[in-house]
């Protein structure tokens, strides 16, 4: 039986629609982060260009191409550069030119330090769009791998053994330069240059060796402080009861380097971190707030912290950066790594009302647990005690569920559908401008949904 089929006609001399603005359909992601970064203050942007030389690229066109990559899952400079030439959509974006990779790369170093300030407008534009009023946020974090190999990682213990075997073939070397008669010297090997390669590693070496005592440095210090914390706070119990405090007393800190203290000589700001499921990677911690009712992003950093316990109080500074229109943070909920006593108290500071897991939960839970009411709370409770009684009432639970709803699937949507899985750039300053990158980049693709629902 013979059917008819449409033949691609690959000759047509009007295979594509003569004006860009025909390319694409009217609600398409390109066209919408078009519009929204024309509606941004470049202006510092553009007073960064000197005005010599030859003509540069439009920086709104430049921004909208990294916008809109990151929101597609292209993070490389060469293959934003191949998509101006392969991509009707990036083609409509760049006006049909085509920046270099190089062009690109510079342009997101140069300026990703200066990235804060559109996230923060483009926030307020959700707000005039009606869509965006915060109030109830969930935070989270994720490890997102760093630049580097956990093998380049070079702890303090080996790097004294290294060292020691790299001066004694130095030593060696030079014994048999001084040497009149070389014919213990092996075929082909050539002395200035082993001895210059041996110099270079020892140079390494003994820069990885400095940042690894000041970290140990710094990490007595704070252990220290934490120590005598600890010890006031006992004694203060101690008066208060008008009895001996029991346990033992906290054991100080001890001054020095250890062993297993390390660095990457790759990426010496990253840290190894436990991840989900077992196993470490070289990695950073991003950190997220989101809206728990339009699932956006409303404040990010990273951190070098491979816990989240420290990671509140950053959370909430950077809240306060946002403009006053929207909205205040009345409620947060978190899960059981950043549980302790003094987050609860810092919540209840800053009126927040927390909803922190205490500990893990396990699942399946009966349906006596699911859906029973806790005892009436005693008026003399603590704000731990508060909350986790807040926590096992029908609608703590209920509340505290929105945070397996909101944040994780947008880690989930940019780790495993964008692929965004390991930062490009190194150095904890550069990815946190590229994390800042992602979050712009998740929150447009997330307005241009919901203007749509809300049509």
């Amino acid at each position: 039986m013979h059917s008819d089929f449409l033949v691609a006609d690959r000759d047509s001399l009007y295979l594509l629609p003569p004006s860009v603005q025909e390319w694409l359909p009217a609600n398409h992601l390109a066209r919408f982060i078009v519009d929204i970064v024309a509606q941004l203050d470049l202006t510092p942007l553009r007073d960064a260009y000197a005005g010599r030389g030859c003509k540069a690229y439009d920086p709104a066109m430049l921004l909208t191409l990294l916008f809109y990559g990151y929101a597609t899952g292209t993070f490389s400079s060469r293959k934003l550069e191949l998509a101006t030439y392969e991509s009707i959509a990036v083609r409509y974006i760049t006006g049909n030119s085509h920046p270099d990779h190089d062009t690109i790369a510079n342009f997101r170093n140069r300026f990703l330090g200066e990235l804060k300030p559109f996230f923060i407008q483009i926030l307020s534009l959700a707000h005039e769009m009606n869509i965006l009023k915060i109030g109830k946020i969930s935070i989270d974090g994720t490890k997102i791998k760093a630049n580097a190999s956990k093998h380049q990682a070079l702890s303090w213990g080996h790097a004294c053994k290294i060292e020691k075997q790299l001066k004694e073939e130095v030593d060696s070397l030079l014994r048999q330069a001084e040497l009149a008669d070389q014919s213990t010297i092996p075929d082909g090997m050539s002395i200035p240059a082993e001895l210059e390669r041996r110099e270079k590693r020892l140079e390494a070496i003994a820069k990885a060796k400095c940042e690894i005592e000041r970290r140990a440095e710094e990490r007595y210090e704070k252990e220290k402080a934490e120590h005598v914390a600890k010890l006031a706070e006992r004694e203060r119990k101690a008066q208060e009861s008008g009895k001996k405090s029991r346990g033992k007393i906290p054991k100080a800190p001890e001054p020095g380097v250890k062993d297993r203290d390390q660095v990457n000589l790759t990426d010496e700001e990253s840290r190894i971190m436990p991840v989900s499921g077992g196993g470490f990677m070289q990695a950073y911690n991003a950190q997220a707030s989101v809206d728990l009712d339009t699932m956006l992003m409303v404040a990010v950093h990273v951190t070098q912290h491979t816990n989240d316990k420290l990671e509140l109080q950053p959370a909430f500074d950077e809240l306060k950066k946002l403009p006053a229109k929207l909205g205040k943070v009345e409620e947060a909920t978190a899960d059981a790594g950043y549980f302790s006593e003094k987050n609860v108290e810092l919540c209840e500071t800053e009126e927040i009302v927390p909803y922190i897991a205490a500990g893990r939960e396990s699942h399946n839970q009966s349906l006596a647990d699911r859906f029973s009411e806790p005892e009436p709370l005693a008026k003399d409770a603590d704000a731990v005690t508060t909350m986790k009684h807040r926590l096992k009432t029908k609608d703590g639970k209920a509340f505290y569920a929105r945070r397996k709803c909101t944040v994780e699937p947008v880690f989930g949507v940019i780790k495993s559908v964008l692929g965004f899985r390991q930062f490009l750039l190194r150095g904890i300053e550069n990815v946190t401008g590229e994390w800042n990158l992602v979050g712009i980049a998740w929150n447009l693709k997330r307005l241009n949904v919901l203007r749509q629902i809300m049509a």
